[in-house]
């Protein structure tokens, strides 16, 4: 198949284009040049948020399926709709856990759980402003994720992916925080009811979407490993590598570290289940996914 996959030139996203070269699809890679595609892939240059660019460089071209690595907002979805719209008859979106901002659920939360059709899209917010899209990731998604649900023109998919936790190329940072505080007994901030969460191995995410490709499902879907995992789960394996001691601090109000929940929204992954999709357990591949991450801050 003719693939196009917008961004993807760093952490699952390279994992990806990887796995979907080794199955033998044609790769074409869309970003606005800041990084080259790998060796033999053909890459495209265009800002995505610049419809009559993004015009211009696909002019004459059709995809296949095309897989959206980057799309934040209300108004690059609204843009991919138009051009993709006789140039795809398949279209993965990568959305996030935090779509269910809004949750707190004593059970798994299933994609049902968000009615896409209730999503407000408002194009006028200031989705251009850094710090803006950065407080409200998790609305921008959702509200990507209703444009493309209420009229759509290609077969389209979201995959609502959990945390990703792995691989030396990890750039969020927040394992370090862990990894940082424990070797020194620094305290650690936690809710006072702290929640598990869903997670996802970087490897596992990148096979999944590789699946997806393939596949022909619609609509929403959650992907992560089987197994939730609490902060005290991560921070016993980083123990394991860096020594130290966890120390946790808990708080009723501020800011807290980052794989630490006041609320419970952990995803259900049992849709993709039932599409065939076999996950790993968390507890098997976390150990792994800990060394790989801060093997370089030990």
């Amino acid at each position: 198949m003719d693939v196009l996959v917008i961004g993807g030139n760093r952490y699952f996203g390279k994992r990806l284009i990887a796995l979907l070269r080794e199955s033998g699809h044609r790769i074409t890679v869309l970003n606005r040049g800041s990084s080259a595609a790998p060796e033999g892939i053909e890459q495209l240059v265009a800002d995505r948020d610049d419809e009559a660019a993004l015009e211009s460089v696909l002019a004459g071209r059709s995809f296949d399926v095309v897989v959206d690595q980057v799309c934040y907002t209300p108004r690059q979805a609204e843009i991919a709709r138009r051009v993709f719209g006789t140039r795809t008859g398949r279209y993965v979106m990568t959305s996030t856990v935090e779509v269910y901002e809004y949750e707190d659920s004593p059970v798994p939360v299933a994609e049902t759980a968000l009615d896409l059709a209730t999503v407000t899209v408002d194009t006028g917010l200031p989705w251009e402003d850094p710090e803006f899209l950065e407080a409200h990731y998790g609305e921008g998604k959702r509200q990507a994720e209703a444009v493309f649900a209420a009229d759509a023109p290609f077969a389209w998919t979201s995959v609502r992916v959990a945390h990703v936790l792995g691989g030396a190329d990890d750039f969020t940072g927040r394992l370090d925080h862990y990894a940082r505080r424990i070797r020194a007994g620094e305290p650690i901030a936690v809710p006072v009811v702290n929640r598990p969460a869903t997670y996802v191995y970087v490897e596992e995410v990148a096979a999944f979407l590789a699946w997806a490709v393939e596949a022909d499902f619609t609509g929403p879907v959650n992907a992560h490993s089987h197994g939730p995992l609490t902060t005290a789960d991560i921070c016993a394996e980083i123990e394991k590598l860096v020594g130290g001691r966890t120390v946790f601090r808990e708080v009723e109000v501020g800011e807290v570290s980052p794989f630490s929940f006041a609320r419970s929204y952990g995803m259900d992954n049992s849709r993709a289940v039932s599409l065939g999709y076999a996950f790993g357990d968390s507890g098997a591949w976390l150990p792994k996914a800990v060394a790989e991450t801060i093997g370089e801050v030990r």
